[in-house]
């Protein structure tokens, strides 16, 4: 399942790492490792933050991925499922009976 998993690196630990000259190196180990379809940086909320596409095959994977950031950047993880096109093509039909469902015409 393709999951967009977003990294919050608080501050301190941030700049502690960025001071000992780890920061670009404990990610690239950790991306390395983890080797996601796609990685941005950018700041959030004051925070260091990354964005990642991974595949997870099930959820007994989660720890694999979101561990490394707690361990070695003590950041916070949040994980989320998303579509491509394609795949938000194939649930066309799903689309369609919502759209028809009892529920809809009740509200």
């Amino acid at each position: 399942m393709r999951m967009l998993m977003k990294v919050n690196i608080p501050v301190e630990r941030g700049n502690q790492l960025v001071r000992e000259g780890k920061l670009g190196s404990t990610l690239k180990s950790i991306l390395g490792e983890l080797k996601p379809e796609a990685a941005y940086f950018f700041e959030e909320h004051g925070q260091r933050t990354g964005l990642m596409v991974v595949n997870l095959n099930e959820t007994s994977e989660i720890p694999r991925y979101a561990e490394p950031f707690f361990m070695a950047l003590g950041a916070s993880v949040k994980l989320r499922p998303v579509m491509l096109p394609e795949d938000l093509a194939k649930a066309e039909g799903d689309l369609q009976r919502a759209s028809k469902a009892s529920w809809l015409q009740a509200a």
